[in-house]
């Protein structure tokens, strides 16, 4: 082949790349223009208490978030699960819950959601102080890998939609996630984050506070799970954010305090559903 003819090759092919993106690109920001679809609507008010809670100018708000959510992100059924059109809205309705009114950025590098029926079990390996190494596994209701999957189980994402409790495993591992696109920065005293003092200061507080209660044998309003360590802690202490506001700002107050300004959202204020 010639060199005219390589560079017209290359030139056509090129040309229609363009195209394709054009079009692509045409007909997503189409999509996210539609208006949301009452279906949608009456689904989340059955299916998710949590949504039942929402301010009706918030619900307008999230909307164009989760229309995105859908169109970037691929679910795919594991075990045999056929992951229906509820399960995405569901989960990526919550999702984006943490977003909607925050500063943090959106979920650009996530790629999936792994979905199992239940609880799916993962390989573990746990070294000691003293180089001991032990192998075993562990069931999980959710994983984050970093920003590129979440893995989470479909029946622990309906057992977080009862009533009156802070257990929410999709604005659990979603809270890894925001904690992982900045390189653990939330949970990860550092110099360089300054901004964050307060944040940090607050945070880590709380996390001893709830150490302290545990090791005592007292019941607390966050899962004693967040004692695990401090990321763990941020991803619990947001399910109870969610979930039981208003117990939170009364029991907490300053860390609803923080964690409010960090979402951008007062859910303490929201009307009680019946």
């Amino acid at each position: 082949m010639s060199e005219r003819a390589l560079w017209l090759v290359v030139g056509v092919v090129l040309l229609a790349a363009l195209t394709w993106f054009g079009v692509r690109r045409r007909g997503r920001s189409k999509q996210l223009r539609e208006p949301f679809p009452p279906a949608w609507r009456n689904l989340l008010e059955r299916s998710v208490p949590l949504y039942r809670k929402l301010p009706g100018d918030l619900r307008s708000r999230l909307e164009p978030h989760v229309r995105e959510f859908l169109l970037d992100v691929d679910f795919i059924g594991c075990q045999g699960l056929a992951v229906t059109d509820e399960m995405r809205l569901v989960i990526a309705t919550q999702a984006c819950l943490l977003i909607v009114g925050s500063r943090a950025g959106k979920f650009r590098s996530l790629y999936s959601v792994l979905l199992y029926p239940e609880e799916f079990v993962v390989a573990e390996k746990d070294e000691d102080e003293a180089g001991v190494v032990t192998e075993g596994t562990r069931a999980l209701s959710g994983q984050t890998f970093e920003t590129s999957r979440i893995v989470l189980s479909w029946r622990d994402v309906q057992e977080g939609s009862a009533e009156d409790e802070a257990y929410n495993v999709v604005l659990h591992e979603f809270a890894h996630y925001l904690d992982h696109s900045v390189g653990g920065a939330l949970t990860k005293p550092s110099s360089r984050h300054r901004a964050l003092e307060r944040w940090h200061a607050v945070l880590s507080r709380e996390y001893e506070a709830l150490c302290d209660a545990v090791d005592a044998g007292e019941p607390t309003l966050i899962d004693p799970y967040g004692a695990e360590h401090l990321e763990e802690f941020f991803a619990v202490a947001t399910e109870t954010f969610f979930e039981l506001p208003r117990e939170l700002q009364r029991l907490h107050s300053h860390l609803y305090a923080e964690l409010s300004r960090f979402y951008g959202l007062d859910p303490a204020s929201w009307p009680v559903t019946a």
